[in-house]
């Protein structure tokens, strides 16, 4: 028997079921080692010796895999086909032979498969060979190479630039793509421009619209009708003229359908259609792989096995007839430039079986092995035949001339099935179907209207649309497109709000000082030809120690000189960069940094110790002026700033209001070594926390107000205000999760509600529960514990009468009557409770007994 190892478990019982009794299938659960996250795990002094270490978690895994060898003498590799799956087989085999679990006469073959289906795990068990030590070692230099950006990189980060959390080889990359979006929209100035649309109609009554193609005998180009004036003109030019069909053209036309996915089209389509995240999408499509209904997820290949093109035209066949076959297989072409990425295509493993004969249960696996389904069959499917036609109209005088276009579908082809996704909607007029028209017959005019238009700025990238840019400019790889967009999020550098990725304070700050003091290492083109240079090191061109030697010389001299650099000289220089952003110039003449609160201080940017950042004056202490981190805006007087706005002093404690996760709070006193959690208080949403001062605050801060002990039974009345209002609270204390609670109608009501206000709104409560939630009263009082001490009191429950002492709750029985119940029964009830529920009954510590104070020695005789 031998002993095959894969990656997840849900892999090894799908693996299982094909290689029968002979094999022991066992998961590494991903990887086995790693970089210990500290310094020193590669020696850029010592040959970039790199110290793995067998994570906590994997050992276990390790184990298992290691007892299995001691009676299966055997081991086969049969990790995922890519870089990470062959660098986890090399983990696997290394540390295994650490551990002296793999002999000398152990045979140990690596195999690889595209899917997980019987055919392809046989095959591939009839062709095994050893672990691929190139693509072992471009793992090495990209690993080496994250670890030394992230480990000495982020710590000058933290030093120079607080409250930025980490940098990254790719990532930092990805951050500046998205931040010069943004600074793109923020200084496009739109530009105005008209256009005039037609409503015609033809000798027979059928209507159809035309756009103004020429003016006074010239053709119009974008910006030529520049304002309201212009296009009146141009249609008063229209309305002055009878019009006549020019000319009537239609030409055949054709759409041919996309590729199959690779890694990357597959995230940028299932964003567009779904709505999904990168790593939403690999999730799924892992699934998917490891239940052998699709083929391997991670790849730059766009290329089908031949039996597979075979079967998708069956298929079609099948489904859709022979007129959906086109007369040759169509062929894909691999544009990756590195061939040891480029495996098949995503694709279903079975081409008959569609998203309904699946038995998945998971809807997002459901629509994402829809989504890969449809668009295989679609990319071996016959095009769609159109007829284009194109319509000139004019006047005699040739002063004017309009254009009417549309389309007509001849046979639908490939887009019965599939139709890729946009990533912003685009209008297209061409898609109508025009009216019978010929040429030299007149067109009426039923109306003629000037639209307005303004030049839109760049969109914000999707998830979709950066990662196409990314493969654009030849930056990371499909397997790692997924991590970088989720760091960046998980970072706090970027926000996605409704699809759309928008850069935070933080993000901003991290690529303006990257920018500036490592420039060379956030270029785009730096970057690609890094990634070009680790391809060749998995392709056997390049030695993997010379690309770590020739980035690691000059990267410590960019940091060495980054370390030398204070402060002070960092932030003034992220103020030069991002003053168009942060200080725009308002009036002609006057300093934008110029503090308008004391007039002679100067604005900076500041970082607060919470992370992100603010501006605020150089007078502070004298002048506390702040404002949030941006463009200035008419609220800035009022605006929170990061490290809280100072309202005022009381009782010796600054009282400042802050913005935290779950919205605004105040709060009494600064976090400090002794006091990690002083008195808060969340702000209503009904007020403002602009314009909250320093006596609502200090009220606010006063809260549970005590009412005081209601007056049939003792028990604490309190005024509070919760997360659906404000509310009273019947409870010996405010933590008490049992107890009545009653809404108050308004936030004053907690500062001013009386106790005969209070008692009828528990008495409305708890009539209105039925006397569920009523603090309980004791039916009958039995007296102290003899042994351990405390009251032994009999209650009424939900379930019948019961004794309760301390926290032991004992049923009492159906033949004895809560009233004839002894102290001496409840006692042993308790007792046998306690000794079911492994509670201990500890008996009551008898008083120390005080010493006598010593006798006095009598006195001596005289």
């Amino acid at each position: 028997m031998a002993v095959v190892v894969v990656e997840s478990p849900a892999k090894a019982k799908t693996i299982n079921k094909y290689l029968g009794p002979g094999f022991t299938v066992l998961a590494s659960y991903g990887h086995v080692r790693d970089l210990p996250p500290k310094d020193g795990s590669v020696d850029p002094d010592n040959s970039f010796e790199m110290l793995w270490e067998v994570a906590p978690a994997s050992k276990k895994h390790v184990k298992a895999i290691a007892d299995a060898l001691k009676d299966d003498n055997e081991l086969i590799l049969a990790t995922d086909p890519d870089r990470e799956g062959e660098a986890i087989s090399w983990h696997l085999e290394e540390t295994l032979r650490k551990r002296k679990s793999i002999k000398k006469d152990t045979p140990v073959s690596r195999v690889v498969f595209n899917a997980i289906t019987k055919s392809a795990v046989t095959e591939a068990m009839k062709n095994p060979r050893q672990v691929d030590q190139e693509l072992v070692d471009a793992y090495l230099a990209r690993r080496a190479l994250d670890y030394l950006v992230g480990f000495k990189l982020s710590p000058v980060l933290w030093r120079r630039l607080p409250g930025a959390k980490s940098a990254g080889r790719v990532q930092s990359v990805c951050l500046r793509l998205i931040v010069e979006r943004e600074m793109e929209i923020e200084s496009f100035n739109n530009q105005e421009y008209w256009s005039v649309k037609a409503v015609l109609t033809t000798p027979r009554g059928h209507e159809f619209d035309a756009k103004l193609t020429s003016l006074s005998g010239k053709k119009l180009d974008k910006f030529d009708l520049a304002n309201s004036t212009d296009a009146e003109l141009a249609v008063a030019a229209i309305n002055s003229r009878d019009l006549t069909i020019a000319s009537v053209e239609a030409k055949p036309a054709s759409r041919n359908p996309s590729p199959p996915f690779m890694t990357s089209t597959l995230q940028q389509e299932a964003s567009r259609k779904f709505g999904f995240g990168a790593r939403q999408t690999m999730s799924c499509a892992q699934r998917l792989y490891e239940a052998g209904y699709i083929t391997y997820m991670r790849t730059d290949g766009i290329d089908m096995a031949p039996e597979a093109v075979d079967a998708a035209r069956d298929a079609i066949q099948d489904r859709y007839g022979k007129d959906y076959v086109p007369s040759k297989p169509r062929i894909y072409k691999n544009k990756a430039k590195n061939a040891q990425e480029a495996h098949e295509c995503v694709r279903p493993t079975d081409m008959t079986r569609a998203a309904d004969d699946l038995k998945v249960t998971d809807a997002d696996q459901r629509k994402l092995y829809d989504l890969i389904w449809k668009r295989t069959l679609a990319s071996q499917m016959e095009g769609a035949r159109l007829e284009r036609t194109t319509v000139e109209i004019g006047a005699a005088d040739g002063q004017v001339g309009l254009r009417a276009s549309g389309q007509v579908m001849l046979f639908d082809g490939f887009l019965r099935v599939y139709e890729e996704g946009r990533d912003d909607a685009v209008v297209d007029d061409d898609d109508k179907r025009l009216p019978q028209v010929v040429q030299g017959e007149a067109a009426g005019k039923s109306g003629v209207t000037p639209e307005q238009h303004f030049t839109q700025p760049p969109p914000r990238y999707t998830e979709a649309s950066l990662v196409k840019r990314m493969e654009e400019l030849g930056i990371g790889r499909p397997s790692t497109y997924a991590s970088i967009v989720t760091t960046i999020q998980d970072r706090e550098y970027v926000l996605k709000d409704k699809n759309r990725l928008i850069p935070e304070d933080k993000g901003r700050l991290v690529t303006a000082f990257l920018s500036n003091f490592f420039a060379r290492y956030v270029q785009y083109e730096f970057t690609a030809n890094l990634e070009g240079q680790l391809d060749d090191v998995s392709a056997g061109d390049r030695e993997y120690k010379d690309v770590l030697e020739g980035f690691w010389q000059d990267f410590k001299v960019a940091i060495d000189d980054a370390m030398d650099k204070s402060i002070t000289e960092v932030l003034e220089k992220i103020n030069e960069v991002l003053a168009p952003h942060i200080f725009p110039e308002e009036e002609p003449g006057v300093d934008p940094r110029q503090c308008k609160n004391c007039g002679n201080g100067r604005l900076s940017m500041r970082t607060a110790r919470s992370g992100g950042a603010f501006i605020g004056c150089s007078n502070y202490p004298e002048c506390r002026f702040t404002r949030p981190f941006g463009p200035p805006s008419d609220d800035d007087d009022m605006a929170i700033p990061p490290d809280g706005k100072l309202l005022g002093v009381d009782a010796g404690d600054e009282i400042r209001v802050f913005k935290g996760r779950f919205g605004p709070y105040a709060q009494r006193g600064p976090v400090t070594e002794e006091n990690k959690k002083p008195p808060r208080q969340s702000i209503p949403k009904e007020w403002p926390p602009e314009e909250v001062d320093l006596a609502t605050a200090v009220k606010l801060l006063s809260l549970p107000r005590l009412i005081g002990p209601h007056p049939e039974d003792g028990v604490n009345v309190w005024a509070n205000i919760g997360r659906y209002g404000p509310y009273i609270k019947y409870s010996e204390s405010t933590s008490d999760r049992g107890g009545v609670n009653a809404n108050l109608e308004s936030l004053d009501d907690v500062f001013t509600v009386g106790m005969n206000h209070a008692v009828e709104l528990i008495a409305a409560k708890v009539a209105s529960r039925g006397n569920r939630g009523k603090a309980a009263v004791p039916i009958h009082e039995l007296g102290e514990h003899p042994e351990a001490g405390g009251p032994v009191n009999v209650f009424d429950g939900k379930y019948g009468p019961y004794v309760k002492w301390e926290k032991i709750n004992a049923t009492i029985p159906e033949t004895v009557k809560p009233e004839d119940l002894t102290l001496a029964q409840a006692v042993d009830l308790i007792a046998e409770r306690a000794a079911k529920t492994g509670k201990k009954v500890a008996k009551k510590k008898a008083p120390a007994k005080k010493k006598a104070a010593p006798k006095k020695a009598a006195a001596k005789k005289g």
